[in-house]
């Protein structure tokens, strides 16, 4: 079954607040999730992408970062968390999910930093994220 792309977009925005929380409190994946399914409504969301990208930035984060850190401007810890749980679901799709074309992954983002962060968060995303992609000649689907 083919998923639809708001729901698809559901799932992202659900994922940025995941693993912002998550940079922040370090809380397990489970409770992470079990709050989520709790207080949020999450009808109308591919919860199964959710909880994949929320899963795959927490098991790869050094590699995330690893991959990020050429593309960022200063040092992970001091880039706005918000943006750099965008930037590391990014990171995930572009590296691991093969299905999704990199188009779709630097659109979504740019629209989850203008959701999420702050007003010019979105040009930093886009930023990095296409240098990422002509740097690492990354799949061109």
């Amino acid at each position: 079954m083919r998923m639809k792309p708001a729901e698809r977009r559901r799932a992202r925005q659900f994922a940025v607040q995941a693993v912002y929380q998550w940079q922040i409190t370090g809380a397990p994946f489970a409770q992470i999730i079990e709050q989520f399914t709790t207080d949020q409504d999450l009808s109308k969301t591919d919860v199964p992408y959710f909880k994949e990208l929320l899963s795959g930035v927490i098991n790869r984060i050094e590699t995330l970062d690893e991959k990020l850190s050429p593309y960022l401007s200063r040092k992970i810890k001091d880039v706005d968390m918000v943006d750099i749980a965008i930037l590391r679901i990014a990171m995930f799709e572009l590296s691991y999910r093969t299905d999704v074309p990199h188009k779709v992954v630097l659109n979504e983002a740019i629209e989850l930093a203008k959701d999420f962060a702050t007003d010019d968060s979105y040009k930093f995303v886009n930023g990095v994220l296409d240098k990422a992609l002509r740097s690492l000649k990354l799949r061109e689907a």
